[in-house]
């Protein structure tokens, strides 16, 4: 819920600097990799704010998901562990009880 309120707020964010900005007239001219062309500057700086908005969530996605999949793996070592330690429990009280027999 907490992550939705801030999505919520960012996304009220830029709809309005794209109403402030739609007052604002003034084109410019926008050089890019293979061309240019002339946009808005409220238009312009929308697109820019929404392309690296969403490239965040992505990389942070795939961050929280490297962590997932760890976590997972190591909560299946640690299982495997505990049940590996509980074999060697049981195999030291049995050769216990049966030492304390041969000696009675």
């Amino acid at each position: 819920m907490k992550y939705f309120l801030i999505f919520l707020v960012i996304i009220v964010m830029l709809v309005f600097s794209i109403i402030l900005g739609a007052h604002n007239d003034q084109v410019i001219t926008f050089n890019y990799l293979i061309g240019q062309d002339e946009f808005h500057i409220a238009t312009l700086l929308a697109i820019v704010f929404s392309i690296g908005f969403f490239l965040s969530w992505i990389i942070c996605g795939m961050c929280w998901l490297r962590v997932r999949v760890s976590l997972a793996h190591m909560k299946r070592k640690v299982i495997r562990l505990q049940s590996q330690l509980e074999v060697k429990e049981n195999a030291i009280l049995t050769s216990k009880n049966l030492s304390l027999r041969n000696h009675s």
